[in-house]
Formats: C-alpha cells, sequence, structure tokens
C-alpha cells in the first residue's frame, strides 16, 4: 500500500491511514516523519504572545539567539520565518526563472517550488550540466547523504542549502562557509531536531540581499508572538541540544537492532529517521499499519522504508507490529 495523501507525496497523511486501518490518533504511532518524538519541553508562554501584535524586541532577541547557535558571520542575514515551508514556497522568485539543479531524491516541496515558479528541474551531475541555481539538502532526506559542497562553482543566482535536519549533528552546518557567499539561502528549522513542528518556525540565512527580499515576501509580523517567545528560548539552550543529540544516538540505534532483527538493511538515514531496504516496501508498510504504526514509502524506490523514531513508551508497539 502507497501512502496517502496529495500529489506532492509526503509523510504524514495520518489521517488517510486511520480511515483504511481503523482506530483513533491515539492508538497510532508515526513513524513517517523525521520529528523529534522527544520535543523541547515549551516553556511557560507570556500572555502578551498571545494578545499583543509580535514586538520588535522579541524578534530581535530570537535573531541573536539563531545568530549564536549556528554560529553566523557578520555580513550573513538571518530571517525568521513561520516555518521552513513557508521560505521554500518563495524562493524559487529570487531569480528570474531557468534551470535549477536538484541531482539526488529528496523532499520534494523544493521541486514543486521551482516547477511552479517555471524553473526547469535537471538532475545532471556538474559536469554536464549549467544551471543558474542549485538546491540541496544537508543531510539529505531521505537518504542522509551530507554535502560537502566540493566542486560547486563560487556563485550561482541562487544556491539553497536545506539543513532542517543537521542538528542533529554538532558542527556539520555549511552556515559558516557558505552564508557569506552571493546567493546562497540556508535553510533551518525548529520542527525537526527540536521536535516543534507545531509551532511553525524557520530561518533564512545568508546573502543580505536575498533574505531581504524573501522578508518583503512574507510581509509584516510573519513570525507569532508565541513562536518567537518558544524559539528563543529553545535556541539558547545548548544543555538540552546536547543532551537530545546523545539520546537520539541511543534511540536509534535501539531501532536500527529491532527493524535489522526483521531483515531489514539500513542504508541511510539520520537519527531521528532510519532509510532502510527490504524486500517490499508496500508490504512492510501495511503490516506495520495493522499494528497501528504508520510509515513512509517512496513511490520511486520500492525497497525503500523511513521509520522516525517512536515516543517513550511505545516501543513495544512498534516491535510488536514488526512482528
Amino acid at each position: 500500500m502507497t501512502a496517502p495523501g496529495g500529489a506532492r507525496d509526503h509523510g504524514g497523511g495520518l489521517d488517510a491511514a486511520i480511515a483504511l486501518h481503523g482506530g483513533t490518533r491515539e492508538n497510532w504511532i508515526d513513524l513517517s516523519t523525521g520529528i523529534n518524538p522527544r520535543p523541547y519541553p515549551v516553556p511557560e508562554i507570556p500572555p502578551t504572545a498571545f494578545t499583543a501584535l509580535p514586538d520588535r524586541v522579541a524578534a530581535e532577541r530570537l535573531d541573536a539567539a539563531a545568530r549564536a547557535f549556528w554560529m553566523v558571520p557578520e555580513g550573513a542575514a538571518v530571517l525568521a520565518a513561520p516555518g521552513a515551508s513557508s521560505l521554500i514556497a518563495n524562493i524559487p522568485r529570487l531569480a528570474p526563472a531557468g534551470r535549477v539543479r536538484i541531482v539526488e531524491r529528496t523532499y520534494n516541496e523544493h521541486e514543486a517550488a521551482f516547477r511552479a515558479a517555471g524553473w526547469e528541474i535537471v538532475r545532471a551531475e556538474p559536469e554536464h550540466a549549467h544551471a543558474e541555481a542549485r538546491v540541496v539538502v544537508h543531510p539529505n532526506n531521505p537518504t542522509g547523504n551530507m554535502w560537502s559542497g566540493d566542486g560547486e562553482p563560487e556563485t550561482r543566482a541562487l544556491t539553497v542549502i536545506d539543513e532542517s535536519f543537521c542538528d542533529v549533528i554538532l558542527g556539520d552546518t555549511r552556515v559558516r562557509e557558505w552564508s557569506l557567499r552571493p546567493g546562497v539561502v540556508i535553510l533551518k528549522s525548529l520542527g525537526k531536531f527540536w521536535g516543534l513542528a507545531g509551532v511553525r518556525l524557520g530561518f533564512a540565512i545568508g546573502d543580505p540581499a536575498l533574505i531581504a527580499r524573501l522578508g518583503d515576501m512574507l510581509g509584516p509580523w510573519p513570525v507569532s508572538g508565541v513562536a518567537l517567545h518558544v524559539g528563543r528560548v529553545a535556541l539558547e539552550d545548548m544543555d538540552w541540544a546536547n543532551r537530545a543529540r546523545q539520546i537520539l544516538n541511543v534511540e536509534v540505534a535501539r531501532m536500527d537492532a529491532l527493524v535489522q532483527a526483521r531483515g531489514a538493511e539500513v542504508i541511510g538515514g539520520t537519527t531521528l529517521f532510519r532509510l532502510y531496504e527490504v524486500d517490499d516496501a508496500a508490504r512492510w508498510q501495511d503490516r506495520l499499519a495493522r499494528g497501528k504504526v504508520w510509515s513512509r514509502v517512496f513511490p520511486y524506490a520500492p525497497n525503500w522504508l523511513r521509520l522516525g523514531l517512536p515516543p517513550q513508551g511505545r516501543w513495544d508497539q512498534l516491535e510488536a507490529a514488526l512482528r
């Protein structure tokens, strides 16, 4: 059975899975996304975050926290946005439509956004194709492959580096090397490593001229007062981030042992999700769904199965569904 959902083929779609297999959301664990199941503990939120327009001081404090956490160099710009998806949708409008290189199979909203803006998608390797724009996901989703940047030209009209999953790996960001280059936009998200997808907070880091244009596209007050407060507190809590990385390393090893014992092979991923090669991914997804565990399959790779980590207290359910 293939994943329910729209033409863009995302993880999620749990409502459709419930309609097909029964149960309620409380019965299911959704492992089709790569969201940390041990999210950052949401701090107490001041009432004014709900009742007043987001203020400049709160935005500046969030900006400072983001710059410190990702070690953004002076001269690079930072823009907070209502989720990385809102940035992805607008980025293709930053340059005249032409050819964009998206070589590796990856998060498909990038391709969808560029196509919608009239760009031609190029999948050839660098020596075989000229393109005005380049999109890479670092680490890639779903393979987990890391992008070194080797062999890339010094400048393009637009280079997009999506680091939504990069914070699981301390110090492997490309912010310091790439954010000062013309045409570069680096994406960050609080939805994955921090597990706060519902807060809807993402960041664009890079070329000040492009970041300013993105800000104009988003308009005034793009980020809610709640997101400004929660994001700032989360980014300032380095102790939590360090503990979270350690916990993820332990738990992903536990999941690998469970899934490999059933005949799967680990072929990629990060500590937030794993990509397994199996004999028939649709059959595996169906078997897991009967145990109320939702997984991610890929129409272009019938032997690929992706699993996120289960929440605390739900490991027995995953183990039972794998039998």
